[in-house]
């Protein structure tokens, strides 16, 4: 019994540690705008480096493109991974 805890603990244990990083690596479709967090609107977008993003009002984009670099980066820590741009594919 006691052989068991000993090798079901560390198993257990880099499962639980993995979990978390298993997650994030699974690309998430965006389902909120970037700039405002509102529930995004796909009549709403821009397109950007072969990458379409999705924004809640029409007012996101204008803001989006003044640095669309800073918006990217928040998605991706996010772990959300924008669709390719028709033009892209």
């Amino acid at each position: 019994m006691k052989r068991i805890k000993l090798v079901m603990l560390p198993l257990m244990l880099t499962l639980f540690l993995a979990g978390p990083v298993l997650a994030a690596a699974t690309p998430q479709p965006q389902t909120t705008c970037p700039v405002l967090g509102g529930k995004i609107n796909k009549e709403f977008y821009a397109d950007y480096k072969g990458q379409r993003v999705y924004f809640c009002c029409s007012g996101c984009d204008v803001e989006f493109k003044k640095d669309p670099e800073k918006y990217l980066q928040k998605m991706k820590e996010q772990g959300i991974t924008p669709e390719k741009s028709p033009a892209a594919k």
